[in-house]
Parts: C-alpha cells; sequence; structure tokens
C-alpha cells in the first residue's frame, strides 16, 4: 500500500526459515521465488509486499542488524538474545519453534565424579562465552571459555576441555561422542525480535507485522 515505510526482516538460515515460510503465508507475506532457491546466493529479496524485504542472515546476525537498526524486524534464538543482550531489541513474541535446550555436559565420568563443581577455575568449549561465564560465576565458578562455532563435542575427546556448553536437541550427537548433559542452562525456542526505535517511529508498519505473527503463532 502506498505511503507505508519500507520494513526490513532479518530471518536466519538454516532449518528455522523451514518453518517460518508458512507463517509469513499465513498472513500473505511472500518471498520472490529466488528464496526458495537452494543454490541462489542472493541475500536480499522482496516480497508479493511492496514495502517489506527480507535479509536471510546467520543465526547469531540477525540480532545484530535488528539491534543496530540495519533491519527493522527479525526472528533469532533465545540463545543469541541471552548471548549478546542487546538493550534496543524487544522481543514480544515467542513463536514456539527451534525448540531445544542450552546444556552443560561432560564425559561421562567426570558428570559422575563429585569433583565435578569443586574446581575454582574450569576451561569450557562453547560459542556461547557470555552466558558460560555468568552461569559459572552464580556458582562461584571462573570459566574460562574456548570459543568454537561448530564441532564443540569434539573438544574434551581431543584435550581442549573437559565440559562444553552447546544447544543440545535430542542428544543424540552427545552420545555419539561420550558426552551426558550435566546440567540444563536454559530452555531455548525462536523469537520474534523488533528494533525499540524503529518500532516507535514505524509503529502502524511494525505493528501489523507483529500482528500477523501473533496470528499465525497462537490462531
Amino acid at each position: 500500500m502506498a505511503g507505508k515505510k519500507q520494513i526490513i526482516i532479518a530471518l536466519p538460515k538454516g532449518r528455522i526459515l523451514d518453518e517460518l515460510v508458512p507463517m509469513l503465508g499465513k498472513f500473505n507475506i511472500i518471498p520472490e521465488e529466488s528464496f526458495f532457491d537452494q543454490e541462489c546466493r542472493q541475500l536480499s529479496f522482496a516480497t508479493n509486499r511492496e514495502h517489506i524485504n527480507i535479509i536471510r542472515v546467520r543465526s547469531f546476525d540477525v540480532a545484530t542488524f535488528v539491534a543496530y537498526g540495519a533491519a527493522q524486524i527479525g526472528v533469532a534464538g533465545k540463545d543469541v538474545l541471552m548471548e549478546f543482550d542487546y538493550p534496543d531489541i524487544y522481543s514480544p513474541i515467542d513463536l514456539g519453534i527451534g525448540k531445544c535446550r542450552m546444556s552443560i555436559a561432560a564425559p561421562k565420568e567426570l558428570a559422575e565424579d563429585s569433583q565435578m563443581w569443586s574446581q575454582s577455575h574450569i576451561r569450557v568449549a562453547t560459542k556461547y562465552p557470555n552466558i558460560t561465564k555468568k552461569f559459572f560465576a552464580d556458582r562461584g565458578l571462573q570459566a574460562e571459555c574456548i570459543k568454537l562455532n561448530g564441532a564443540i563435542e569434539l573438544a574434551p575427546k581431543l584435550g581442549l576441555c573437559r565440559r562444553i556448553v552447546d544447544l543440545v536437541s535430542t542428544g543424540g550427537t552427545l552420545k555419539a561422542n561420550g558426552l551426558v548433559e550435566v546440567e540444563k542452562i536454559a530452555d531455548i525456542s525462536s523469537r520474534l525480535i523488533v528494533n525499540r526505535s524503529a518500532f516507535k517511529t514505524m509503529g502502524e508498519e511494525i505493528g501489523e507485522i507483529v500482528s500477523g505473527f501473533t496470528e499465525a503463532t497462537y490462531g
């Protein structure tokens, strides 16, 4: 509709996207055809709504694009929001997709050891150093975090550390690498996020999309 301000929606690459596309369709936001081409290297896409574009970026980057106003709306996991804790992001809706949990895992022998929590300084492999440091600090422990972006389950096997913090769905990857869950840090799901400043200046346009996501989630 003429006169509406331009909106950019940041969506994460990967499996969450498969769950998001039907939700968008429920309130008539349909990306251009190239969006569905797995071989396409394009990152920005038009939609059937003239004032709405979609960008497709890494899940960790969605929150950054929205926090700094490059995108007005996005979808990010609670893990990302906890790790970065951007004050410029408002998270009005839990979309109920991408459900998993963030947990501490360790080799079985350590998990069963009474000394598991007795050290004052421990080394942990994770892609979530801020969450990890805070969690262990609340227990009076100092965590030295080794930041990895993948294959975190290999770290204990190769002697990099004895504990990891990572997302867990079925636990199959942990088991395959000789690890067990020790403690859950948080339940995780994907959330709709909005840039706070944009919400104040583009309330009509953003409010329409927030309402659409709400209806698609709970309606």
